[in-house]
């Protein structure tokens, strides 16, 4: 639930915002003055304020100014009953994200605190996937199939067309992307992600193309999709092999016109949007089960990222770099590999590519004590299960119901690896809910390469 400060001197105003928020489904807090409004700042977790501008005392600019200044993070909604051009134009130069004239029109209020925590939201992710960028180099590696992406990522990224990045899990897709996108036009625009695998099959249409009030059972306010929030930016459809067929018809018709309609609603609406998607899967193969059509428009420009495996000789080059880069973030001493862990670590098959080494190293520098990493320091590579142990491990379960998590855990692991790590594959053959086996999969943290990249 969404909080919302109300700041108002008008007690007659702030009781009715009270009642139409929270029947919204909205957490509502209020202040008849400037300072109580900023000393509910520094007690309460707030999603949005509404401020009114005449006030006794500190008026709504100067409680604007602090808020910008230690609570930048807060969207801000002028309301004000002296409303005229130059006072809106002073509230969004001030930083306030929209002004809003007494009296309220309900409908407009509503939409204008919709836009606001969706766009705050989309800030987040930008934010989110830019450090996540920042953290890790996608394009490292000397080998001919690395420079082969960064020539691709160099020749695609100014472009507009859509980009479709296959490859195995853990071998940097979401980074590949974010560099198509910081290499665009678009880089001043949002980059927005939507993982296609973690969101239940009846939800995906909701979650990219939003919904409006009542659409369907739970649909308590509007809501904008993915594809609104990423106009005029890029929109990472990420696991999108692993999108219903009804969805993926809709996909289509965005890529394919640049308007989409919300779950809902009669009005269609122009998006502008760069469309780039990934996949672990052959959605060329009849078996995928994915529209050719759809298949088609995705595959404008296609990139497929080499396993690590087959770029060995590029293991000791993402070792430095993670050792480095980990080492100053848990502000601790590098350390270095011997030539034998080295080998062993070359001629070793990477099941999970980068994303494991990144895991290895960080492991290695928590673990071992000395300042040299050798071969005895290396068991964990034999540890496939992640934390699963061996079947003949089942009997010394302290209880029964030790023994049954254990056994389901062996028996879900067992299945992703016949179904090629593939969750929504393995949920099918199991007649079990995509979310549910995401669920599993958390709590005995089995291995899985459903996730994106390091």
């Amino acid at each position: 639930m969404q909080t919302v400060l109300v700041v108002d001197d008008e007690i007659a105003i702030r009781e009715t915002l009270v009642q139409i928020l929270s029947y919204e489904n909205y957490r509502v807090l209020t202040a008849a003055t400037g300072p109580q409004a900023l000393h509910v700042l520094e007690d309460r977790p707030v999603d949005v304020v509404l401020l009114d501008i005449k006030m006794p005392g500190m008026d709504g600019f100067d409680v604007l100014a602090r808020v910008r200044d230690t609570h930048a993070e807060i969207p801000v909604i002028i309301i004000s009953g002296h409303g005229d051009i130059q006072t809106a134009v002073q509230a969004v130069k001030c930083g306030a994200y929209d002004f809003l004239e007494k009296p309220l029109d309900r409908a407009r209020l509503l939409v204008t605190l919709q836009n606001c925590l969706q766009h705050r939201q989309t800030l987040a992710d930008r934010e989110r996937l830019a450090a996540k960028a920042g953290r890790s180099t996608p394009l490292i590696g000397q080998c001919a199939a690395m420079q082969a992406v960064r020539d691709f990522v160099a020749k695609v990224a100014p472009t507009e067309a859509t980009v479709l990045v296959t490859g195995e899990n853990g071998t940097g897709k979401e980074l590949v992307v974010g560099a198509i996108h910081a290499g665009s036009p678009r880089r001043g625009g949002p980059l927005v992600e939507v993982n296609c695998a973690a969101i239940p099959a009846e939800l995906v249409e909701s979650e990219l193309f939003g919904h409006e009030k009542g659409a369907f059972t739970g649909a308590d306010r509007l809501r904008i999709g993915k594809f609104e929030q990423a106009n005029g930016g890029t929109l990472f459809l990420d696991e999108v092999g692993d999108m219903g067929e009804q969805a993926q018809a809709k996909v289509l018709r965005a890529v394919e016109e640049g308007t989409i309609q919300r779950v809902g609603g009669r009005e269609t609406m122009k998006v502008d949007v760069r469309i780039v998607a990934a996949t672990n899967r052959d959605l060329a193969a009849p078996a995928s089960g994915f529209r050719r059509d759809l298949y088609f428009r995705l595959n404008v420009l296609a990139i497929n990222l080499p396993p690590l495996r087959e770029r060995t000789g590029d293991v000791e080059l993402l070792l430095a770099y993670f050792m480095d880069q980990l080492a100053g973030t848990m502000k601790t001493r590098t350390k270095t590999f011997s030539p034998e862990a080295l080998s062993l670590l070359s001629q070793y098959a990477w099941p999970g590519n980068v994303r494991e080494l990144r895991n290895l190293v960080e492991r290695l520098l928590i673990l071992v004590p000395g300042p040299v990493i050798k071969p005895a320091d290396l068991p964990v590579l034999s540890d496939h299960t992640a934390g699963v142990d061996a079947p003949q491990d089942l009997f010394r379960c302290r209880d029964f119901q030790a023994f049954k998590a254990k056994a389901e855990a062996l028996y879900l692991q067992q299945k992703l690896r016949d179904n090629r790590f593939n969750v929504s594959r393995t949920a099918e053959v199991l007649g079990m809910q995509r979310s549910n086996l995401y669920k599993k999969i958390t709590k005995y943290g089995l291995q899985t390469q459903a996730e994106d990249s390091p």
